[in-house]
């Protein structure tokens, strides 16, 4: 087993070891047999190929027309599909699962499922309720894969709020919500009320068609959340285009009233925060402070954020100021202060604020590992840290086997939902698979250890 520091800590405060810094060399390799790390260097490798990534839906397509759908298919599970996806039904799902809790790290599935902004393609009641039959097929799975049962809640689930709701009525919102003045009409306390009385709600900014849409879907947002909260399942809320985020925070907000109060247990509805805008610490912490206030419970996912070059193209063909960090430096100087900042919040709050670290960067694990030392929080605690499935394995599996809360993004479903998916996320994401070269090389000398009969180890699945 690999010999890696079990860090002890506890509300009064660092534990009197001293702090050893984990050690991220892909050592943890050897608990993951050989045919998988020779997928995952493949697949990165492939990934890492730019043309693949921005002609990947199309390339997908020539594939079907060459191969068949069968063939195509079987090279897809045996790639990309079987590196970064769960599976299609809900036993693969579970051996997935079983083979992550073997290795120390958590489930957090996604449901691969949005609307994409403007999509003309997507429309009507039908798709939006569709999308939350999945959505609570979801929560039922993610309870499910619990070995025991869990009254902490530390089963997590994605929640992407477009798969509910229409990108043009949260564009809709987001103009009214920035609105000096206008913007009272749209407190989270009128629209909580409306979700938990049913009863119609009328905003002068919308018309007839879109006042019953926005009453439709904040009857999906109440029934997902409330069918989570039965489950005891936490869920976290993606956050996507600048243009979307207002509206996505102001039902975040609203939810929050109904479900983080303190006598629920802890945050059961989290907001994600994207630290490659400019105003997310100040916006991180206005809304600490005020939950505090309020005396709600607070849950962030706190990431980097992965729209970079759609935002900044956005801001140009507008002639608006860019919403982005100059560079990836001044990114991480802004995921730096803001994961201090909800560390912080954390040592003083305890479980009614909690935190994901969600991030694939060394340097900002190693410091939240660090400071949770510092501060006395426990690692298996109101912290936790996250990772997408197939991907940054050397920093899962090292603070998985050290005892951290670590978590694995999860997508699931068909090949014909997933892929395309998969793609998008791709897409968005670049910088992140070309960050990927250090995994690479950790799994390329894992590899050639194994090969050249040093110290070859058998997989224990």
């Amino acid at each position: 087993m690999l010999q890696t520091c079990r860090v002890l800590c506890s509300r009064a405060g660092p534990s009197p070891g001293g702090w050893q810094p984990l050690s991220f060399d892909g050592g943890a390799f050897h608990l993951k047999g050989t045919g998988e790390l020779t997928r995952a260097l493949l697949v990165l490798r492939l990934c890492a190929w730019p043309p693949l990534v921005t002609h990947g839906l199309a390339l997908q397509a020539w594939s079907q027309r060459l191969l068949g759908s069968r063939l195509s298919g079987a090279l897809l599970r045996a790639s990309i599909y079987g590196q970064f996806v769960a599976g299609e039904t809900a036993e693969e799902v579970r051996g997935c699962v079983l083979q992550l809790q073997n290795l120390g790290l958590r489930p957090l599935l996604a449901v691969p499922t949005e609307e994409e902004p403007d999509s003309a393609v997507k429309t009507g009641e039908a798709w939006y309720e569709g999308n939350l039959s999945a959505m609570l097929r979801c929560v039922d799975l993610s309870r499910g894969l619990l070995e025991t049962p869990d009254p902490k809640g530390t089963a997590l689930m994605q929640l992407k709020m477009t798969a509910l709701m229409s990108t043009r009525l949260c564009k809709e919102l987001t103009s009214w919500v920035r609105r000096p003045g206008d913007s009272l009409e749209l407190s989270p306390e009128r629209l909580a009320e409306a979700m938990d009385s049913g009863q119609d709600l009328r905003v002068s900014c919308l018309n007839t068609e879109q006042t019953r849409h926005l009453q439709a879907s904040l009857s999906r947002l109440h029934r997902v959340v409330q069918h989570a909260r039965a489950q005891r399942v936490r869920l976290l809320v993606d956050a996507e285009y600048t243009s979307l985020n207002p509206a996505l925070s102001l039902l975040v907000a609203a939810l929050a009233m109904r479900w983080n109060s303190s006598g629920e247990g802890g945050p059961w509805v989290w907001n994600t925060y994207q630290a490659y805008l400019k105003d997310t610490y100040k916006r991180l912490k206005r809304d600490a402070e005020a939950a505090d206030r309020a005396g709600l419970a607070f849950g962030v996912k706190l990431v980097r954020g992965a729209y970079l070059d759609k935002e900044r193209e956005m801001a140009r063909l507008q002639e608006t100021e860019d919403p982005t960090q100059p560079d990836y430096e001044a990114t991480s100087q802004s995921y730096s202060r803001c994961l201090e900042l909800m560390l912080t919040q954390v040592s003083h709050r305890g479980p009614m604020c909690h935190l994901m670290v969600a991030s694939h960067n060394e340097d900002s694990v190693r410091q939240a590992t660090k400071r949770m030392w510092e501060l006395g929080i426990p690692p298996d605690g109101p912290v936790c840290f996250g990772q997408l499935l197939g991907m940054c394995d050397h920093v899962s599996l090292a603070l998985g086997q050290a005892g951290y809360a670590v978590y694995k993004s999860i997508p699931y479903g068909s090949l014909e939902e997933v892929i395309p998916y998969l793609i998008r996320r791709a897409q968005e994401n670049r910088s992140v698979l070309r960050g990927a070269r250090r995994e690479q090389e950790l799994l390329s000398q894992e590899l050639r250890r194994r090969l050249l009969g040093r110290g070859l180890r058998v997989s224990p699945h």
